[in-house]
């Protein structure tokens, strides 16, 4: 990856309070540690929170989600024990409404629509297939998506997640023949210049765990000239 990655010094925080932080996330960074070794997200904020507050020792913090590496956008983080469990919860019982951007180049046959797919990952390559029935080992998948702008090459499609599966909008969108521009693994002919694909995780809605207060939080585009008319076009 050659973009620049969240540092302590560079984090996008969207919000913060004593129990809950939500930061936007950049491309290629990675939510938590896995085999290449690289500083995960996770740890980036925790660097963050000590510096800021001058902590001593260990910072707590909880991983509630994750968004692929090549991925960006909203990314929420626990840092109180007392308010992950509420937070997992929330979003197993499916009431954190998450919506993402995703830029494609070929134009969806309806401008609107409710997709339902069987996934089936497969580990050795890391990767999603689709299926119109359900197979041994596939999970549901349902997504909404609508067409929200056309740019001159590209279409900007808005996507609410109704089930959180393995690259799940990734595989779902490629199956209607709308790869994600840069996504190279779901057959999008060429790769964004720093290795992203273009899927924002643009907007999260949730009631606070401990404050029951509605929060609906929204990320900012990349900063680049396509995702910039986007935002400017709406």
């Amino acid at each position: 990856m050659s973009k620049t990655l969240s540092t302590k010094d560079n984090l996008q925080v969207l919000y913060e309070d004593n129990h809950i932080i939500i930061v936007n996330k950049r491309a290629g960074d990675i939510v938590q540690g896995d085999k290449t070794g690289d500083t995960p997200l996770s740890e980036v904020v925790k660097s963050y929170i000590k510096d800021k507050y001058n902590k001593p020792g260990n910072v707590y913090l909880g991983v509630v989600h994750r968004l692929d590496r090549p991925t960006t956008g909203i990314v929420l983080f626990s840092k109180t024990s007392k308010a992950l469990p509420r937070l997992n919860k929330l979003f197993a019982e499916k009431q954190a409404k998450k919506t993402y951007w995703a830029l494609v180049k070929n134009e969806p046959k309806q401008a609107s629509a409710r997709l339902t797919h069987w996934l089936k990952k497969n580990p050795k390559n890391n990767k999603s297939t689709a299926f119109l029935t359900e197979i041994t080992g596939s999970k549901k998948a349902i997504l909404e998506y609508n067409t929200i702008k056309k740019l001159d090459n590209f279409f900007l499609l808005e996507i609410d997640l109704e089930t959180g599966r393995h690259h799940q909008i990734r595989c779902q969108l490629a199956a209607i023949g709308c790869p994600i521009k840069g996504d190279l693994k779901y057959g999008f002919d060429r790769s964004n210049k720093d290795a992203s694909i273009s899927l924002h995780a643009r907007r999260l809605e949730f009631i606070h765990p401990v404050k029951k207060e509605l929060l609906r939080i929204v990320a900012p585009v990349p900063n680049d000239s396509l995702w910039n008319a986007c935002e400017e076009a709406l």
